[in-house]
């Protein structure tokens, strides 16, 4: 008997695959999510510097104090008994110590004031307001204690010390006579070192990840002109007029903070070599020491106590109206989600009730896992788009 094909379900005869129709076409319309704009050989280039920068400034805070007071205690002893050879350095009408480190506060602002006042008002999206009152008293504040101790250190030097000569009591007038004042001088040089490294590292912490804000701009920007909901976006809570002054402002200030950022680091790498040329030919251990110490304690108590405060003013560093550097950018899919494709809900939580080994995307066996019974064949059940013919003798 000759043997006929005979289709099912009405289909075209010898079609295999689904004939496009309209409800076909709904379902497979897919789009793309935008892609970042190809990398120039002067962005890798700013990236590279960028990365050994981060990687010079961001040395462990913790370990650095700990270098700070271990090298002031050990490094300033020995220098009192045994002198180390005098070099450029230990002049004090060196370059660096008449150009830098006597006006070391005021370049530590000429960086830090514009790199916070960029950083600060790009991520309040603009908000003057909230920069002033939640950013710009950390700079205010780091400059009274500045101002406080500096001045506290002199009346103390003052108060407690005495001229080599008898006729003279006031310290002005001893040194105006030619003679020498001898006191408990407390370095500010240290002082100032050591507060402005610290200083600079808390106020760059906003460039860390500072790039992927372009990221979560370009996705949540997308995800808005098709409607859907970013669960994972932190731009998602921000109106669309804080989304167009955020975009504007990360790219017309982004070059600058760039720059800025990498005058941070040379400047802060400079302060640690000039503090080390401190420990080596200027002042006592115990003066040093001291100044160490406050210094330190006054950047803990700011930085570390006060500011990561919920309940206190200012902010932290890298605060706004969104947090960027919690996590890693969101990773989307290339292509948007079909009405075929289960979501990601649907998926997790089918997942969660029963997990079922698959081979080439076929289950290999249908019941609750643990218990492998072998699955017979049923193409209507597994792939239900494609034609099913039988044969049937005749």
């Amino acid at each position: 008997m000759a043997t006929k094909r005979r289709p099912l379900h009405g289909q075209a005869t010898n079609m295999n695959f689904r004939p496009p129709g309209p409800e076909t076409t709904k379902a497979e319309a897919r789009g793309t999510r935008p892609t970042a704009k190809p990398t120039s050989i002067k962005e890798v280039l700013i990236m590279m510097v960028l990365h050994v920068c981060k990687k010079a400034i961001f040395f462990d805070t913790n370990l650095k104090v700990a270098l700070y007071l271990g090298c002031l205690f050990f490094i300033s002893l020995i220098g009192d008994f045994i002198p180390f050879p005098k070099t450029y350095f230990a002049r004090s009408d060196n370059l660096f110590n008449v150009y830098f480190v006597k006006m070391g506060w005021a370049w530590t602002l000429a960086f830090s004031g514009p790199f916070l006042f960029m950083t600060s008002y790009t991520l309040c999206c603009g908000d003057i307001v909230k920069f002033a009152k939640h950013h710009l008293p950390r700079i205010i504040i780091a400059t009274v204690f500045w101002f406080v101790w500096t001045k506290l250190f002199n009346v103390v030097e003052v108060a407690y010390g005495r001229c080599n000569v008898k006729n003279f009591s006031s310290k002005s007038s001893c040194l105006k006579a030619g003679h020498f004042w001898h006191g408990f001088d407390i370095s500010g040089h240290a002082f100032i070192l050591i507060y402005s490294s610290l200083v600079l590292i808390e106020e760059a912490k906003p460039i860390i990840k500072w790039e992927s804000i372009s990221d979560y701009l370009r996705n949540e920007q997308y995800s808005r002109s098709v409607a859907e909901t970013s669960s994972n976006n932190p731009l998602r809570h921000l109106s669309d007029e804080e989304i167009q002054t955020l975009k504007y402002l990360y790219k017309r200030y982004t070059p600058a903070i760039r720059t800025l950022f990498i005058g941070m680091t040379i400047l802060q790498v400079l302060w640690d070599v000039m503090l080390v040329c401190t420990m080596l030919y200027y002042h006592k251990m115990i003066e040093k020491v001291v100044s160490g110490i406050v210094a330190i304690l006054t950047w803990f108590f700011t930085y570390r106590a006060w500011y990561p405060s919920t309940s206190l003013l200012p902010d932290p560093a890298g605060s706004g109206n969104f947090t960027y550097q919690r996590g890693k950018v969101e990773s989307v899919p290339m292509r948007r989600q079909s009405v075929l494709t289960p979501s990601a809900s649907s998926t997790s939580t089918s997942s969660s009730r029963q997990q079922v080994p698959k081979f080439m995307g076929m289950p290999l066996y249908t019941g609750p896992p643990g218990r492998a019974t072998q699955q017979q064949p049923n193409p209507s059940a597994t792939n239900p788009s494609s034609v099913i013919t039988t044969d049937l003798a005749t």
